[in-house]
């Protein structure tokens, strides 16, 4: 006859299948809308009354379509897989062209949603709107009004249709064939748009992002990297122009050597062991759980392989320098120093970053002195990778390597130019005029962005990914309760396994760190 202990656990392990098995309600989680599956999400992402003013004002994004319709009608049902087709070109991890276009969609059929299809004058289904995301937040359609930023869309009955007016709306070519990056030259692009430039900090996030995990995933915190990665992110808590960015550093301080301590002799072997097992990026996201999106906005290349993650670390490191305060410029340079020097792996790129910054000699004292260097590195970078890429013919089309900034920018930075006849630029430059440029476009016109939460009620909100598709569905109250007595049953479960382990009290803290 089995022990007490091992009865509990079958006892529970059969309380549990039961409950999965024999519960209807649970249903609704395991398939959603007309029979589509949990494997294959919708590209659409679903909105509804409590997060379509938070979702779309704070999407990244420049323009958006919204579908009302209702699960009821046969009209919206049939012209469902047309508007996905759409959607899968700029929704998801897969996009072809992510970054671009929110495309969405509110069930008015859910009465939970009245008053919000109300707003927007929802008379048949479906509807279709077109215009800036912001402008739908806290928005309404009137019909009377045609000036409004937001249009209703004549052109959507098949998704030739809709994508035909999506096209001429912002003078693109996309196709519904279309492959990563294919016809994005023709996408009007204003590097002085007050607006492009701060949607950086969006690229900035994800660069800020993509670095840890590729520190994370190439196990590179060790005795002899901790200093120069806690110095980095002593400047990323106070400078980074992301808050939460700021928040994500701080906690991955706070909870350091949970993870990575300073006295690894004191640790028994199992515990070494298990240090080394842990995946760090599972712990921590320093700008969010929904950062890295995958896609870059300010920093997209016209083509694969190019910009996205190298310029939007500049762009960090150029914000960074106009943030800091005179007294912390010879930190902050030395902390970026390192930062590129141990955990930048393109191992010709640090290189030659460590040979210009071994060249200076004096200690930064002011703010200028650090973002002034940084820019003429910048530019030293940018000339030698300019003639590589005209060689190899590697570089982006669109996005040619340039001297920084242009005169279209900054004309006030320029005092005289010239251009020889193999190309070599002589520039005069006023520094003055530099500086504060640097100032406005790295500092100023780089906003910081906020957490987007689904439910300012929920005291756990979670933050929302635009790139994604995330569907509501209504659980009944029964499925609910099932849901509940399912959780306590894999809660004990999990209680009865632990209490078999050894080192159970250092296995706790790391568990612990889940909840960051």
């Amino acid at each position: 006859m089995p022990p007490p202990g091992r009865r509990l656990f079958l006892a529970l392990a059969l309380l549990l299948l039961l409950l999965l098995l024999l519960v209807p309600g649970l249903d609704a989680l395991r398939t959603l809308g007309d029979g589509s599956s949990a494997d294959a999400p919708d590209a659409a992402v679903e909105l509804n009354a409590s997060n379509f003013d938070s979702v779309l004002k704070e999407s990244p994004l420049k323009f958006a379509v919204v579908e009302f319709f209702a699960s009821w009608c046969p009209a919206c049902r049939n012209y469902k897989p047309q508007y996905e087709k759409v959607a899968k070109l700029f929704n998801g991890p897969n996009a072809v062209h992510p970054g671009i276009i929110l495309v969405a969609r509110v069930d008015c059929a859910m009465k939970t949603n009245a008053d919000l299809c109300g707003k927007f004058s929802v008379g048949r289904y479906p509807m279709l709107f077109w215009g800036p995301p912001h402008k739908f937040a806290f928005g309404r359609w009137d019909p009377k009004q045609d000036k409004d930023e937001i249009q209703l869309i004549d052109e959507w009955r098949t998704a030739d249709h809709l994508l035909n007016y999506m096209n001429k709306r912002i003078g693109s070519s996309f196709g519904l064939d279309d492959e990563k990056y294919e016809n994005e030259d023709t996408l009007p692009r204003n590097a002085s748009d007050p607006e492009e430039i701060a949607r950086a900090i969006y690229d900035v996030e994800e660069a800020t992002a993509q670095a840890f995990e590729i520190i994370f995933q190439n196990k590179m915190i060790k005795s002899n990297t901790q200093v120069p990665l806690i110095k980095f992110l002593q400047l990323l808590v106070v400078h980074h122009p992301s808050k939460r960015c700021r928040r994500g550093s701080a906690e991955m301080l706070v909870n350091f050597d949970d993870l990575w301590p300073s006295d690894p002799i004191s640790l028994s072997s199992q515990e070494t062991t298990i240090l080394q097992q842990v995946d760090a990026s599972k712990y921590f996201h320093i700008c969010g759980k929904e950062v890295p999106h995958g896609y870059w906005i300010f920093c997209r290349g016209s083509k694969k392989g190019t910009r996205g993650f190298s310029c939007g670390l500049w762009v960090l490191f150029h914000s960074l320098s106009v943030r800091v305060g005179d007294g912390e410029s010879n930190l902050a340079f030395t902390a970026i120093c390192e930062f590129i020097q141990i955990f930048f792996i393109c191992d010709e790129c640090r290189n030659h970053f460590h040979e210009m910054s071994s060249s200076v000699s004096v200690p930064f004292n002011k703010t200028r002195d650090l973002a002034m260097w940084l820019w003429r590195t910048h530019n030293k970078v940018n000339q030698r990778l300019m003639k590589e890429e005209n060689t190899l013919g590697t570089g982006d089309p669109r996005f040619p390597k340039i001297t920084w900034p242009p005169k279209q920018l900054c004309p006030s930075c320029y005092l005289s130019y010239s251009r020889e006849s193999n190309g070599t630029e002589n520039i005069e430059w006023d520094e003055d005029e530099v500086f504060q440029f640097l100032v406005r476009y790295y500092g100023r016109m780089i906003a910081s962005s906020k957490e987007v939460t689904l439910s300012s009620s929920d005291d756990a909100a979670s933050t929302y990914d635009v790139a994604s598709s995330t569907n509501a569905v209504t659980v009944p109250v029964g499925a609910a309760l099932a849901i509940a007595v399912a959780s306590c049953a894999f809660g004990a479960l999990a209680c009865f396994w632990r209490t078999q382990q050894k080192n159970r009290k250092y296995l706790h803290q790391l568990h612990s760190l889940k909840k960051i």
